[in-house]
């Protein structure tokens, strides 16, 4: 994938969802993964032609868990980015003291806690995370089967209590598309440790849509669509 397109969907998403304003203070969450690599080599080339200027940077969460983001250095350094490591000790927390069966949320809290905080601290406006089209959709059927609710997260939304914007400009690329450009562009990934990676029900539900898309071959765009159009939903109403 080149960056000429993964730019025109990140531009696409910034249109159609107001997400960056003039004189926002970006900062790309980094975990060293496809997406949030993929977002930030967006957002680098993407400040060149915003009509919205905006400052960035990226901060990378160390969670403990024997992660090598040496390689995050230099690539930052060639973008023009500023790179800061928050060190913490959430895997040990997560995994050794409470032992959590289902560790996927106190995690996200607690990274999301030391994100706001590094923010809060470097004087930064906006928090970019890298879901992508595939998250977005595999959201929506674990909230659909598993709360009985229809929803999923929104391309931009508030924290009040930290005063921190958060967007989500990856949301009209795929999955797929994210891990051909790192591949192509031979961008280094680090790796994830996490004992739960792979395990976890979000993996069901990308099974789920694997066989969805073989009986209705369009089932994943159609989602897609259905999430990224409100204004067609026709449900019922009390």
């Amino acid at each position: 994938m080149k960056l000429q397109k993964l730019l025109s969907m990140v531009r696409r998403c910034d249109a159609d969802f107001d997400l960056i304003e003039t004189g926002d203070r970006v900062a790309v969450g980094l975990s060293g993964g496809k997406d949030s690599l993929a977002l930030l080599h967006a957002l680098a080339a993407y400040r060149r032609f915003c009509p919205h200027p905006f400052e960035l940077c990226a901060v990378v969460i160390d969670a403990g868990a024997g992660c090598d983001f040496s390689p995050l250095y230099p690539m930052c350094e060639e973008l023009s980015v500023p790179l800061y490591v928050v060190k913490t000790d959430i895997a040990p927390i997560v995994f050794k003291e409470r032992k959590e069966k289902n560790p996927c949320s106190l995690c996200a809290k607690m990274r999301r806690g030391a994100l706001d905080g590094k923010l809060n601290e470097l004087g930064y406006n906006v928090l970019a995370l890298g879901h992508n089209a595939d998250d977005l959709v595999e959201t929506f059927l674990l909230s659909m089967l598993y709360e009985g609710r229809l929803n999923t997260f929104h391309p931009k939304s508030y924290l009040d209590r930290a005063g921190i914007k958060l967007i989500r400009p990856l949301l009209y690329v795929r999955e797929k598309e994210t891990a051909a450009f790192v591949r192509e562009n031979n961008i280094p990934v680090v790796v994830n440790p996490c004992p739960a990676n792979g395990f976890t029900e979000r993996e069901t539900m990308k099974s789920l849509i694997d066989e969805m898309c073989k009986i209705t071959p369009d089932a994943f765009e159609r989602t897609h669509s259905a999430l990224t159009h409100p204004e067609r939903n026709n449900l019922l109403k009390k």
